[in-house]
């Protein structure tokens, strides 16, 4: 259902019940409505409906029980009027944008069992609508989460709520202030979360007697102490997070009893000594992560009883043992990292047994022997690290390694393999019988290999006929992150109704908005303008894209949502440190050379991939810097392939009518519309320039025959000091003269890479090449 609410709904006698939600309607609410003393419920969530609420809401509505209005773009004060309908049980007004004080008068609606206020701009300094709420003897939930306007601190009173609570709700509202002891008096809560605000002090044990509590959330605040060893009480917690904050002491070995656990989230903390033998215990754990502590000794050696975990990140760490064979036996661990740590030993044949495995990171560590050929056989496995350890041999080739780069597998000095690995080839050595071993493959094997393949060509020529009826369907073969599906409502709920608070960027063909779901999962959420045809196409292209591409410096597309010809849209990870173009023209950002450098080098990496890394080459065609995203790690990954192109079958070039951006696109390109893998070298070599001179090409100093290639050209000896970015320079003379040498390499690189004739320039291979030497007379010169 569309169009907006019909005005003759408020003049319907008796009227009762009205329920409209989950459709698509607009526009403000008749204020008759809210003038109809019969009504019992008023439902209208998930709509797009928009406008203030009357002043007088609640004045004329002696029966109403429930008013749903979650999901909608209601604007305005809080309806403070609400408090005199006193028969009320359930309000909602989640997700929507009303602003002003949450009125200290709630108290007044004693049937009052469940109020959700979050995600909307609410303001409360003094906290005194929860001493209010007290009043309300059957309140069960109580959400007030992600009202950054709220501040205060919780007040003791909290202990006073109902002992029917049992949901309390507070995250991301700037909290400051310790946690109440007086929650311990809240005997029926079963869930707890004031997680992302500005708490101190510590944990109070008194929660320790919550004992039907099963979620608990304190993540990213500033709680400092042990974890109360009370804690263990609580045998029907499932969900602990305690990520991002101060905590220390060790992890407390009565954890392995709470049975129920399903998620253990103790990551960034100060957690110190070894991991308690007992964790093993929590059978039915899904999610562990204890990332960036200082957590010593070895792995469980029983390592293999967390049979269902899906998720296991103890990064960042001082671990010393080497992997336990035990590895094996965690069928379902789809992420798993152990990076930063002291593992030594040979990585495990075993882990070709993970058949789910989607992401493995080991780098970091002492690892020696041989990279198995057994993981050949992952075949989700999307991102695969072995960087800096001691490994040696030849790196497979098969399954998923075809689609890794030199970034995988770099600091292992005596790796060798393909040439797509920039590492030696590998030598092949003759044994003393291999005369003996040629003359038996020659009078034996061959002859019986030769019939043994006669014999399954046959077998084959006669299948294959039959199994053209079960081919794999395109559904079949998409990259299992395409998997999740996200409906319309889903993605318009998770971006507030893709308002302008979430707003990321926006292009000639979409824009690009932060999504957010209950599960905590963040990602990107690019709606293309389907008010251009182009934008049809472009949709198209990225798809394809994406699909088929798989690279650590390449966005990576998570799902798609495509209503025909009404709403198209892809779902991408999010990138929280935002574009190179906010790095380089910010005066509240900065990157210093080596960071600008490694930025460069993964966007060349990306480039190297593209054009010879993949089946069919692709040409990115609006390579820029508001097109290259930064991770939380600051690794750079390439994004927006709107007007790509793919060179198929023998085509080195293709024409085109489709413009790029001015003051990157290659010569050839704006003239001819000739687009080549030489065009994207010549886009980067603009890049790399505005990179390190923080200009833009289209900067209003250039004009005529001058332009940042030229500027560069003329003036390179002198240029950094005088044009060039001051800010980056250091005052320390040995790596000023470092960072300077820097500098210069780069730009000689991307002189190179910009020469007018296509053929003069250099191809991805060699600009890393290039690059990657760059940094290791860095790193050199100021050790």
């Amino acid at each position: 259902m569309a169009g907006m609410v019909p005005e003759q709904i408020g003049n319907l006698k008796n009227l009762e019940y009205l329920s409209l939600g989950h459709n698509n309607l607009v526009g403000p609410i008749p204020p008759a409505i809210f003038n109809t003393s019969t009504l019992q419920v008023i439902s209208l969530v998930l709509n797009q409906l928009s406008g203030s609420l009357p002043l007088n809401l609640g004045l004329w509505l002696p029966n109403l029980e429930q008013l749903l209005l979650g999901s909608n773009q209601f604007v305005g004060s809080f309806p403070k009027s609400i408090s005199n309908a006193s028969k009320l049980t359930v309000l909602d007004l989640s997700y929507n944008y009303f602003s002003g004080s949450i009125p200290g008068t709630l108290g007044n609606l004693r049937s009052l069992k469940k109020l959700n206020l979050e995600v909307n701009n609410l303001a409360s300094s003094d906290m005194g609508f929860l001493s209010s709420l007290t009043n309300c003897r059957d309140l069960e939930l109580l959400g007030f989460d992600n009202n950054k306007l709220i501040g205060g601190e919780l007040p003791a009173s909290v202990g006073n709520f109902s002992d029917s609570l049992q949901s309390f709700y507070a995250a991301g509202c700037n909290i400051q202030g310790s946690i109440p002891t007086e929650f311990g008096n809240l005997s029926r809560l079963m869930a707890i979360n004031i997680s992302d605000n500005k708490l101190t002090g510590t944990v109070p044990t008194t929660i320790g007697g919550l004992k039907e509590l099963q979620s608990l959330s304190l993540s990213d605040n500033k709680l400092e102490g042990w974890i109360p060893s009370e804690l263990c009480d609580l045998s029907k917690l499932a969900f602990l997070y305690l990520t991002n904050n101060k905590l220390s002491g060790s992890i407390p070995s009565c954890l392995g009893n709470l049975v129920s656990l399903r998620q253990l989230l103790l990551g960034s903390n100060m957690f110190s000594s070894s991991l308690p033998s007992t964790l093993t215990g929590l059978n039915y754990l899904l999610i562990l992560n204890l990332s960036s502590n200082s957590l010593s000794g070895p792995l469980p050696i029983d390592i293999g009883k967390w049979k269902v975990v899906t998720s296991m990140d103890l990064s960042n760490n001082q671990f010393s043992s080497e992997i336990p064979m035990g590895i094996a036996n965690l069928e379902d661990l789809a992420y798993f990292s152990l990076s930063n740590n002291r593992i030594t030993g040979f990585i495990p044949e075993s882990f070709g047994a993970l058949l789910s495995l989607d992401s493995l990171d080991l780098s970091g560590n002492n690892l020696s022997g041989e990279i198995p050929r057994s993981l050949e056989k992952l075949q989700y496995l999307k991102y695969f690290n072995v960087s800096f350890n001691r490994l040696q041999g030849e790196i497979p080739n098969g399954g998923p390694f075809k689609n890794y780069s030199i970034e995988s597998f770099k600091g292992n000095d005596a790796l060798c393999g393909a040439a797509q690995f920039h590492v030696p080839s590998c030598k092949t050595k003759l044994h003393r019988n291999s005369k003996a071993r040629i003359k038996l493959i020659m009078y034996v094997a061959l002859p019986v290999a030769a019939t043994i393949l006669g014999l399954a060509l046959i077998i084959i020529i006669l299948r294959s006929r039959k199994k053209k009826e079960t081919l794999p369907t395109q559904q079949d073969l998409l990259p299992l992150g395409m998997w999740r599906q996200f409906s319309y409502h889903v993605l318009y709920q998770s971006t507030d109704g893709f308002g302008d608070s979430r707003l990321l960027g926006s292009g000639s063909y979409g824009s690009v908005y932060k999504g957010t779901l209950p599960d905590e999962m963040t990602f990107a959420v690019k709606v293309f303008k389907l008010e251009f045809k182009e934008a049809f196409k472009s949709f198209d292209v990225e798809c394809e894209v994406l699909r088929n591409t798989r690279h650590r410096n390449l966005i990576k597309i998570i799902s798609m949502c495509s209503n025909n010809l009404d709403f198209k849209a892809l779902v991408l990870e999010f990138m929280p440190n935002g574009s190179l173009d906010k790095w380089l023209h910010s005066n509240n950002h900065f990157l210093d050379v080596l960071q600008r450098l490694n930025i460069l080098i993964d966007v060349a990496y990306a480039l190297e991939y593209l054009h010879h890394g993949h089946t069919t080459p692709v040409v990115h065609c609006d390579l820029k810097p508001s097109n290259v995203l930064l991770d939380e790690d600051m690794v750079a990954h390439l994004s927006d392939f709107g007007i790509a192109k793919l060179l198929c079958g023998e085509d080195s070039m293709i024409q085109t009518m489709t413009l790029a951006t001015i003051g990157y696109m290659a010569p050839e390109y704006g003239s001819e519309g000739i687009v080549s893998t030489k065009g994207d070298v010549y886009s980067f070599g603009i890049l790399m320039m505005e990179t390190v001179m923080r200009k833009k090409p289209t900067d209003e100093m250039f004009a005529e025959e001058m332009n940042l290639r030229s500027l560069v050209q003329e003036t390179l000896p002198s240029m950094v000091h005088q044009n060039g970015d001051t800010k980056l320079w250091s005052s320390v003379r040995r790596k000023h003269l470092a960072d300077n040498n820097c500098a210069l390499s780069i730009l000689l690189v991307a002189l190179e890479c910009s020469v007018e004739i296509p053929d003069e320039r250099l191809d991805m291979k060699q600009v890393v090449t290039n690059l990657e030497k760059i940094k290791v007379n860095l790193l050199k010169d100021i050790e």
